[in-house]
């Protein structure tokens, strides 16, 4: 991966943007792909578009949430402990013990997630899973006013987990989902720009939609006003490739690889076979991921905007989804923005997106 967009990858990952709170990574994304884009439109729900040939009546949008899963801030107590709520889906077995930060207006505080020592916990009380409920986060106050003068009620808290390269082409860091969505779709104006091929007279809106992991919201109001004829989302998608996974109940996708297209009711069999054949034209990798009704990326929020949209779904393959330790391979993220760019390359002005058999 170039050094720059490595740096780019690293900072938006590293900015904290649970739903709701995506002002921060969205600054980021505005940064970057403004020196590409010919437009950069930020809409009153949070999305960023960064658009190629803005009037072009053909339009693709590209979709990559920013917004990652974290806690908020919901009551303080007297003794200054602070309880929280989970943004997103969460493990509350990973949560125990964590070391946090509480974003607040004046700055990031450090906390950490405090439960009942093991010694003290009831016999009954070990055979449950803990939940969010019994838990809360310590700064270290002695008091609620304490808690008060540096947070407050509805600040979002994120894990003191950043991005980290492992051996080979691996990384980890909290929020790859999926902040690499963004990242992808980034990119891929990028190398649309600089390396050309787009139909002048073809539209590209690539947004890092919001709300995500709260119902899709971002991805529904911004198809909404961009009526693109197609698109495509990128997500993670879970590796199957690491011990107690069976792939007979949930098919392969492993790690390196190659990104993954979504086959099943959630795409439009056109555009899938349109990025396979993009796929075989630029030598790029892939892996097929089957889905067979609606699926739980910002592609389900699209199919069904406005009198439907013809949607493709890539994805690169995650280990650990939803924990501070999510692990992917960067090569795969590279070449799913490859991907990303060869289809919006094939896309012509008389495109025809209508399901049809063909011989």
């Amino acid at each position: 991966m170039r050094p720059e967009s490595l740096d780019f990858f690293r900072l938006i990952v590293n900015t904290p943007s649970p739903s709701g709170y995506e002002e921060h990574a969205a600054e980021v994304y505005r940064n970057y792909t403004n020196t590409w884009a010919d437009e950069i439109k930020t809409d009153v729900h949070g999305n960023v578009a960064a658009i190629l040939n803005p009037h072009a009546e053909m339009r693709i949008m590209l979709a990559g949430h920013m917004d990652e899963i974290g806690f908020i801030v919901h009551y303080i107590d007297d003794a200054g402990l602070i309880y929280f709520s989970g943004i997103g889906g969460h493990d509350s077995t990973v949560a125990i013990g964590q070391r946090v930060w509480i974003h607040g207006q004046a700055g990031r505080v450090c906390g950490v997630i405090g439960r009942k020592a093991i010694h003290l916990l009831e016999e009954e009380e070990r055979k449950k899973k803990p939940e969010l409920k019994d838990m809360w986060i310590d700064i270290g106050a002695s008091n609620r006013a304490e808690a008060e003068a540096v947070i407050a009620l509805g600040d979002v808290v994120t894990y003191q987990v950043e991005f980290q390269n492992l051996l080979g082409d691996r990384a980890t860091a909290r929020g790859f989902d999926n902040k690499m969505g963004s990242f992808i779709v980034a990119e891929t104006i990028r190398l649309l720009k600089e390396d050309g091929g787009l139909d002048p007279n073809v539209g590209v809106y690539a947004v890092a939609t919001v709300q995500e992991e709260i119902g899709l919201r971002g991805a529904r109001t911004s198809a909404f006003w961009i009526e693109a004829q197609s698109g495509l989302a990128v997500d993670v998608n879970h590796a199957i490739d690491y011990p107690s996974v069976s792939k007979t109940r949930y098919g392969q996708l492993d790690l390196g690889k190659g990104p993954s297209v979504m086959r099943g009711a959630n795409a439009n069999p056109i555009v899938f076979q349109m990025i396979r054949d993009a796929a075989a034209r630029e030598d790029i990798p892939y892996q097929v991921d089957v889905a067979p009704g609606g699926t739980g990326t910002d592609g389900n929020a699209m199919q069904l905007n406005r009198g439907g949209m013809a949607v493709g779904i890539l994805g690169v393959a995650l280990r650990y989804m939803h924990t501070p330790c999510e692990v992917l391979s960067l090569t795969d993220v590279e070449n799913c923005a490859r991907l990303m760019a060869a289809y919006c390359r094939s896309v012509k002005p008389d495109t025809d997106f209508t399901p049809r058999i063909t011989r």
